[in-house]
């Protein structure tokens, strides 16, 4: 199932109180380069617009072995239904029996479809990053889920999950009231509507050989598996 169309942010520094910390997020938010339009309709998309980069870059760290025969690439909006629904549903299936043996390798990309708070949460998981700790942010993020622009991804709470990760605060703190990674956030999004992407979650499975398979929407565990064992058979 596909979820249909529906960016940074701030933290604190220690000196300064929590609503003027608030004030800096809106500012920031309200940058217009930050501003996501929707995905407009594609005629035809040349060969020389899609290359290997489209896939691999502007992403996550790697999860799991680099040198992995299949790279399994998430496009995903952290606020999205059924990208959620895959994290509690599939994902953890995918690690134990193929990312953690070393046979995939797997690559998260922001697809921002839902609304400000979507890309604020990105902003949270790449200053994460910085310290070494993409995914446990992403994962804490899907924990935390409770719907849409309701209130679950707002600067307070993408701060306190800072805090449970025990990031040094001051460091993502200023990494978000600087939108230090807007650019790759935007040029992630600029990758999935080269794809013609419109819903998320969408999966890339590269084989060994480069052949691309696309996976639409949360699909179960079996629709996974049946293509990786596919792809490690050639």
């Amino acid at each position: 199932m596909l979820h249909g169309p529906s960016l940074a942010i701030g933290a604190i520094i220690a000196s300064v109180s929590l609503m003027t910390i608030f004030l800096m997020f809106d500012n920031v938010t309200n940058e217009s380069e930050l501003v996501l339009e929707p995905t407009p309709e594609l005629e035809q998309i040349g060969p020389q617009q899609i290359t290997m980069e489209t896939f691999l870059s502007n992403g996550s760290p790697i999860l799991g072995d680099s040198n992995a025969k299949i790279t399994l690439v998430e496009f995903g909006d952290y606020q999205c239904h059924f990208c959620n629904v895959f994290f509690h549903t599939t994902e953890d299936s995918v690690l134990e029996n193929y990312v953690e043996t070393g046979k995939v390798r797997m690559i998260f990309k922001d697809y921002n479809i839902i609304g400000p708070d979507s890309v604020n949460a990105s902003h949270g998981a790449h200053c994460a990053n910085d310290q070494g700790k993409f995914w446990e942010y992403h994962d804490i993020l899907y924990s935390n889920w409770t719907g849409e622009n309701n209130g679950w991804a707002s600067s307070e709470n993408l701060l306190r999950f800072a805090q449970e990760l025990e990031l040094n605060i001051d460091q993502w703190s200023q990494c978000m009231i600087e939108g230090i990674h807007s650019k790759t956030i935007l040029a992630s999004n600029e990758d999935a509507k080269k794809l013609e992407l419109t819903g998320t979650p969408a999966f890339f499975v590269i084989g060994p050989d480069g052949k691309i398979t696309r996976i639409f929407g949360a699909q179960p565990y079996d629709v996974f598996e049946s293509i990786f064992e596919a792809e490690l058979a050639k």
